[in-house]
Order: structure tokens, then sequence, then C-alpha cells
């Protein structure tokens, strides 16, 4: 078996970072370090001396068995942009706060190591969306798809921007808001839940439209067939706004028209029976707190 490992060095994932390649060199498994994380380890992960590094998604080939993301919700959304195409499927390992993505514990890395060497668990296959802007901007050409949102934000101003908003082609509404999300299941846990859009199962062939603080206030969340094509056109007083796909943001002119749609490939999550998203969302979201349950 072969593992790559992501994420970003802090304090608190030393101890991580020693118990999983101990298991590792223990099972005779070869891992790849990412060469930043590699770079910033401390002297005190001894087993990590003169690992193999990869740089980039090019150095992800199919020899890999899987990526090990060590940190929150966001690492795997930055580990996403490696496994990209390549089909190898993503283990969080949470050793950030909240964590619907990453749902394996740090007091648990062994147990579930242990699953993912007896091949003791399911992939669950997540919908990506691409975006195409027109004119085309250079520095979205290799990075033009997100796990979890598409975000249009206002910038540089405290006014609302408009965000007109067709469906295949035909006009479905102008938004008066801050901004809008287009959301996959993915990220309806995340930026598109703290506006009030729906919580969404991961296997849902649906995407999500969720308005930023709208002024129309009869403008509510909408749920779309996966397959539906988003046109966009931006306008406000300012010349410019913001577009993000997950944590990547770029500036964008009023002239620009975003296309967004189901990209033709996926991200596989690692889960395992006893870690599933009913039970992550019950965990995290803490249903069934109240007394009266």
């Amino acid at each position: 078996m072969k593992v790559a490992i992501y994420g970003y060095y802090l304090s608190v994932t030393e101890s991580i970072l020693n118990e999983i390649l101990s298991f590792l060199q223990a099972h005779n498994v070869e891992f790849v370090f990412e060469k930043k994380l590699y770079d910033n380890l401390s002297d005190g992960i001894l087993l990590a001396k003169n690992a193999a590094t990869f740089s980039s998604n090019k150095d992800l080939d199919k020899s890999f068995d899987l990526l090990i993301s060590i940190g929150g919700d966001g690492t795997i959304l930055r580990a996403a942009t490696f496994v990209r195409d390549s089909g190898i499927p993503i283990l969080g390992i949470n050793a950030g706060r909240l964590g619907f993505l990453a749902t394996v514990q740090k007091e648990n890395i062994e147990k579930y190591l242990t699953l993912v060497l007896a091949k003791e668990y399911t992939t669950s296959s997540r919908t990506i969306l691409n975006l195409n802007l027109s004119p085309k901007k250079p520095n979205l050409k290799n990075l033009n798809f997100a796990l979890n949102e598409v975000t249009i934000n206002r910038k540089d101003t405290t006014s609302m921007i408009s965000i007109e908003t067709y469906l295949n082609g035909e006009y479905l509404n102008s938004y008066w808001a801050d901004g809008l999300i287009i959301s996959t299941p993915t990220g309806s846990t995340g930026y598109s839940l703290s506006c009030g859009g729906p919580v969404v199962t991961p296997d849902a062939k649906v995407l999500i439209i969720t308005p930023i603080a709208p002024h129309n206030l009869n403008a509510r969340p909408l749920v779309i067939p996966e397959n539906t094509e988003v046109r966009l056109k931006v306008s406000g007083r300012e010349e410019n706004y913001l577009v993000s796909l997950d944590s990547r943001i770029n500036t964008v002119s009023n002239d620009t028209i975003l296309t967004i749609k189901k990209a033709p490939f996926k991200i596989n999550m690692i889960e395992f029976k006893d870690e599933s998203f009913l039970k992550t969302i019950r965990n995290k979201l803490l249903w069934g707190e109240d007394k009266r349950n």
C-alpha cells in the first residue's frame, strides 16, 4: 500500500503525525509527504526523516491507494486540489474543530487505519463544481473546480451587488444581496448552511443556490438538479467582485459571465460504517440534544 500525507503543520499535529507514521511503518506501508508539510516538520517527527515528497497533482499517480489529510475540513478542500480527477480517495483525520469531512478523531487513528488496511471501508463520491469565465481568467485555468461551493461576494464596498441568474438559459432571478453561494451537497454543511441553506445528504443529485444577506427578503435557498447549468452576471457600484472556489479567492470584473456546472469527475471520501454522515450531523449539529427527545 502507498499513502500520500497532506496537512498544515501545527503543534497539535505532531503527536498525530507520529502515531500515523509509527502505524504505517509497523505495517510496511509506503508513505509520501506533501513537500510544504515535510519542510515544516520539526525534529520531533523522527520517523519522517528522508521521506519522499510530492509537490503537485502530477506527482500523485495510480500507484497511490489513498491520501491522508490531517487538519480540518479546510485542509480536505485543499487536499482535493492535489487529488483532482485521479480517483485517489481521501481519509480525513480531524485536528481542527468542527469536521464534517474530517470525521476520524485523533483518539481513534489506529482503529481506522487498521480498517483501511483491511479494506473495511466504503468510498463516498462527491459532486464537484466547474467554473468557467467569459472572458477567461488565466490564473483559474488549472484550478477551476470546487468541492464545497462557488461563491460570489461584493468587493471594496458595503453596497449590495445584483446577481442576474439563469438556469439552463432560463432567467431565474436577480439577487440583490451581499453575494450568492452555489453549493454541492458536500458544501451544504458549510457556508451555505450558515446563510440559511438546507442540509443535504452527500449522495443527493442536487445543487443549492443560497443568497447571502438578500435585500429581497422573499429570496430563499433553492435546490436544483445537479445537471443544471447556472449562469451568472454581476453588477454593482464597484467595477469588481470576488469569486471563491472553496477557499481560493479571485477578483473578477463586472463584465465577466460565470458559468457553473457539475464537473466530469468526482472526489472520493473514505467512510466507515460507524462514522456515517447521519451520525456526524447528529454529533456536530447537536441534533437530539433537546431534553424532550
